[in-house]
């Protein structure tokens, strides 16, 4: 295994650690009660408190799984976290380009059920923080050359994610850790 793909198999790891570690950390440290979490359906029911309490404990950590799936969806989709990956002996910039886009949608694909467990906002996000990064990739092949190659493409994918001071996908996963802390 090389390097490259080593980093891009650990950072996302790591990164998820650290979250989960400061959640739970953030829990602990608070000193307010905090809020329950309801959950509220189309008819009414006559359940009693505690089996609400238990349907919030059984979805909590599948919530939970959920946000953590799509932080590191978001982390795998980033520019250059992809084309770390997805870089290889590519003859052209355009087998680059269809390989990053064909890796984008199967991973949107694996986690699309995740849109469940989160707010319509946090999904909207995601979903728009996809769909940036592919105008991007695209908007990098559309400036090289018609024969170029996959290191110029890789180049000018650096160079556009470059003028961005926070990258869609970083921004919203921003927002899905502050989403997910409010649960807390």
């Amino acid at each position: 295994m090389e390097i490259v793909e080593l980093i891009g198999i650990i950072v996302p790891i790591l990164s998820l650690t650290a979250l989960i570690i400061f959640i739970l950390t953030s829990k602990k440290e608070s000193t307010h009660s905090p809020q329950p979490i309801t959950i509220q359906t189309s008819q009414p029911t006559q359940q009693p408190v505690n089996n609400q309490n238990e349907t919030v404990k059984l979805i909590l950590p599948h919530r939970i799984d959920a946000y953590q799936r799509l932080v590191l969806f978001l982390e795998r989709i980033s520019p250059n976290s992809l084309v770390m990956r997805k870089f290889g002996n590519y003859q052209s910039a355009k087998q680059l380009q269809q390989d990053l886009l064909s890796t984008i949608r199967s991973e949107y694909e694996h986690n699309i059920a995740q849109q469940v467990f989160v707010s319509p906002q946090g999904w909207k996000m995601v979903k728009d923080s996809k769909e940036q990064i592919i105008q991007l990739i695209n908007l990098a092949a559309s400036q090289v050359e018609e024969n170029a190659t996959a290191i110029d493409l890789s180049s000018k994918i650096f160079e556009l994610t470059a003028e961005f001071e926070k990258l869609p996908s970083e921004i919203t996963t921003e927002y899905l850790i502050e989403e997910l802390q409010k649960l807390f």
